[in-house]
């Protein structure tokens, strides 16, 4: 089975990490997000991030288990 990978097009500066994985739909809920980050299970790319407020831009990407997400602008 191959990873899954999503792409998220933000019209913003940047969008929040735990904004990410629940917009992307890798997380449920907000609080699934923030567990999954306070619980060292999310990369930013490619390092473990515990910082669910983290600030990511167009060109960075997070990863949960297999799944990945990167982040586009407009």
């Amino acid at each position: 089975m191959t990873p899954e990978t999503k792409t998220v097009t933000i019209d913003t500066e940047y969008i929040k990490l735990d904004s990410l994985l629940k917009f992307s739909g890798l997380c449920q809920t907000g609080g699934e997000a923030k567990t999954a980050v306070m619980t060292g299970r999310v990369k930013v790319n490619g390092v473990t991030c515990m910082m669910r407020g983290k600030k990511l831009r167009p060109g960075d990407w997070a990863e949960l288990g297999e799944a990945k997400v990167t982040v586009a602008g407009r």
